[in-house]
């Protein structure tokens, strides 16, 4: 199976020297590296929870889009946030960005994320 490079200008580029890709595809599969509220460029997004989940999941959409996927696609999720305490602030934005048919989702709790941000999601698609 011929794994296929994507790449968007549209959603930050991977962290300076970081060996991985936005994302690859692999047969009908995206598979998309872990997003935070970052915009294109690096800039880090002000504001709470609710604003970087928004931005982390306009990434995602951006990249699905260039892979000729998108966020209805979606078959599983990893949500990573720096305090759990958020969950259900991260989870109001997340539900109006995936559906009526959500995918599969694990959410953790972790001790960092990059660049201080307070969410970090990756995902699974079909294309």
């Amino acid at each position: 199976m011929e794994k296929i490079v994507i790449r968007t200008e549209k959603a930050p580029a991977p962290f300076q020297g970081a060996p991985y890709n936005q994302a690859i595809r692999a047969g009908e599969l995206v598979f998309v590296a872990g997003q935070v509220g970052l915009a294109p460029g690096q800039t880090a997004v002000e504001g709470d929870i609710a604003a970087q989940t928004e931005q982390a999941l306009r990434n995602l959409a951006a990249i699905l889009e260039e892979a000729g996927s998108s966020l209805d696609n979606l078959v599983k999720t990893s949500v990573f946030l720096q305090d759990l305490g958020d969950f259900a602030a991260m989870n109001e934005v997340y539900a109006r960005h995936v559906g009526e048919r959500p995918p599969a989702r694990s959410t953790f709790q972790v001790a960092k994320l990059p660049a201080g941000a307070l969410v970090e999601i990756e995902a699974v698609a079909h294309l």
